[in-house]
């Protein structure tokens, strides 16, 4: 009976230890993703800033929507962060 036990709380702890580290790998493309669309609202910014007006006001919405795309990133990162840690 004992080894039944002890077997059944081994494979609960592994089981466990395979969820957080799927919730960390979430928190890490999350936080991947974050990044890249942050460098590619710097890249807007600078296209904007660099065009004629026409040109000037597409780079600027395309900015704020990579802008708005990483602060979700961000929030989905530090939500699975918080997850794995509970």
């Amino acid at each position: 009976m004992k080894k039944i036990v002890s077997i059944l709380a081994l494979l609960l702890a592994a089981g466990a230890a395979g969820s957080a580290y799927a919730q960390a790998g979430e928190a890490v493309k999350e936080a991947g993703k974050a990044t890249a669309e942050t460098a590619k609202q710097g890249t807007e910014n600078v296209k904007g800033a660099m065009s004629s007006e026409p040109e000037k006001t597409v780079h600027k919405a395309k900015a704020k929507v990579h802008k708005a795309k990483a602060k979700q990133h961000g929030r989905n990162a530090k939500a699975a962060a918080k997850d794995a840690v509970q």
